[in-house]
């Protein structure tokens, strides 16, 4: 098994914490992966390939739910294209929903800060908004 890694060299390949592995394993993301005689968890290269692929969703966003119902799809390996669209487009949808949502609090604060002279005065128009 010369492709597989230990968790440490398997986290600094992935760029992320040894305890993201582990809660990942946790919430059976990954699957748990028993110690050899030595005593040591050896990843294998789809099991690196995995978590390439988890941390690559969550990068872009997806939620654990999202990501379950991904993975679920490769793991039944029959998905179609269909189907992977399906899941993106809905997580599409929450991300133009989310942006939506910061572009209404940026111009709320916007027109707070406005109001606003950054004087060394007792008053300020952001605090009497935010008590509003």
């Amino acid at each position: 098994m010369s492709d597989s890694v230990k968790r440490g060299k398997l986290a600094q390949m992935a760029g992320c914490n040894i305890e993201t592995i582990r809660y990942y394993e946790n919430i059976g993301l990954l699957r748990a992966i028993g110690r050899t005689e030595s005593g040591h968890r050896m990843y294998s290269a789809k099991d690196q390939e995995r978590l390439r692929f988890i941390l690559r969703t969550r990068e872009l966003g997806f939620s654990i739910n999202e990501l379950r119902g991904l993975l679920s799809l490769v793991d039944r390996n029959n998905y179609t294209c269909a189907d992977v669209l399906a899941t993106t487009t809905k997580h599409i949808a929450v991300i133009d929903s989310k942006i939506s949502d910061l572009q209404r609090i940026k111009l709320s604060l916007d027109e707070m800060v406005s109001k606003c002279s950054g004087d060394d005065v007792p008053d300020c128009p952001v605090i009497d908004d935010l008590f509003g």
